[in-house]
């Protein structure tokens, strides 16, 4: 009797399962590798030595700057800071807000801008650059406004940052959520990195490629800054801060990347539709703008993080066991980068959202394809201006 030519459903539908919790596997692998060796700021860490500047840009942030400001009001170890505070043409009193808790305290100066950027600038990258040039210590801090410290927060990334030697100090601050949406998505950023790449080899390396940053707290050296034209040099760029890491790299500049713990926190997005309008601003941007490197780690995450849960619902046998395998290493490798990146211990929400990691990785899917929908349209808008970002290269490559 002939048979025709043919796989095997069953075969394939193994072959796919097991294709997946591999990947599931070796992303939980390197989370446990990063959980262990990932450096955390010091909160016993001894006082700075030496200037620091503070640069706070500040759109519309009159409902959380009082509460940043407070915070570096009450920062212990640092005798010699500056802070500047930019008000970039908010329209819900920021400045005044800022004035206000500010209160009078001699370091702080608040300042306004009332001038749309140029065509060919973001806001924050101009409202940075702005900032910059009012600098005149050797050590220069942006911060976000949604940002919260503790009080010994800004001494432990000095002292980090002169013992690395670097370039650029990038504490990652622990994200808060406040919504189903907030935990579902944010705790992809942290986990996109410590799934992927092992940190203790990235931050020894300069390749562009492995370097990672967050715009939220980065720590400079101002000299090093200025040598790659700063701010200036990624005036277009949605996504400045990890592009001025690649740029000092190229530059022959050393960066690093820390866990902030809990010294440094933040809740980036308040709600579903603030998350949702600030990924649509900057993911088109990711995988280098390009359709078919997106679409290519989406084949991928839905192969790592989809087919192995769905397996495990619908197959038997040892698809079935394979299904579990990697369902249980991914929400694995979810907590092991939500700790790396807190620094606590696992709350339920963090439990329930690791268990929901396929949704996540819809949701993020979703965003991502919504984003390039929005360029596309040219409809990106991100605190009620419009972005119209286009290459701009300035100063040293």
């Amino acid at each position: 009797m002939n048979r025709r030519a043919g796989a095997n459903p069953a075969s394939v539908g193994l072959l796919l399962t097991r294709a997946g919790t591999g990947i599931a596997l070796l992303g939980s692998a390197i989370a446990l590798h990063n959980r262990a060796r990932v450096h955390r700021l010091s909160d016993t860490a001894a006082p700075a030595i030496g200037p620091i500047t503070i640069c706070i840009p500040a759109r519309n942030e009159a409902r959380r700057l009082p509460a940043l400001i407070a915070d570096l009001r009450a920062q212990i170890g640092v005798p010699l800071l500056r802070v500047l505070i930019l008000d970039d043409v908010s329209s819900d009193g920021t400045h005044a807000a800022a004035v206000g808790a500010v209160a009078g305290d001699k370091r702080f100066t608040v300042l306004r801008n009332d001038i749309e950027p140029s065509p060919g600038w973001t806001g924050k990258a101009a409202a940075c650059a702005r900032l910059s040039e009012l600098v005149d210590a050797p050590m220069l801090i942006f911060l976000d406004a949604d940002i919260r410290l503790a009080p010994n927060a800004v001494a432990a990334a000095a002292a980090e940052f002169h013992r690395r030697d670097v370039a650029l100090l990038s504490p990652w601050p622990g994200q808060r959520a406040g919504s189903a949406a907030e935990a579902l998505v944010q705790p992809l950023l942290c986990w996109s990195w410590a799934s992927t790449l092992p940190i203790s080899v990235a931050n020894r390396s300069t390749r562009p490629s492995t370097a990672v940053a967050c715009g939220q707290f980065m720590v400079f050296d101002t000299a090093a800054y200025r040598a790659i034209g700063g701010h200036r040099a990624v005036a277009a760029s949605p996504t400045e801060d990890l592009d001025i890491a690649r740029l000092l790299r190229r530059n022959g500049f050393r960066t690093a990347l820390v866990a902030a713990g809990p010294l440094a926190s933040t809740r980036m997005y308040g709600g579903a539709a603030e998350l949702e309008a600030g990924y649509t601003r900057w993911l088109w941007s990711a995988y280098g703008g390009s359709a078919a490197a997106g679409a290519a780690v989406g084949t991928v995450a839905a192969l790592g993080f989809w087919v192995p849960p769905l397996a495990a619902v619908t197959g038997s046998g040892r698809v079935r066991r394979a299904g579990l395998l990697g369902y249980c290493a991914a929400v694995a490798g979810r907590l092991l980068s939500r700790s790396t990146e807190s620094g606590g211990p696992i709350t339920a929400v963090d439990t329930l959202a690791a268990l929901a990691h396929p949704l996540s990785i819809g949701a993020y899917l979703w965003l991502w394809a919504r984003s390039r929908r929005a360029r596309r349209r040219g409809e990106l808008r991100w605190k009620d201006r419009a972005l119209t970002p286009r290459a701009v290269a300035i100063g040293p490559r």
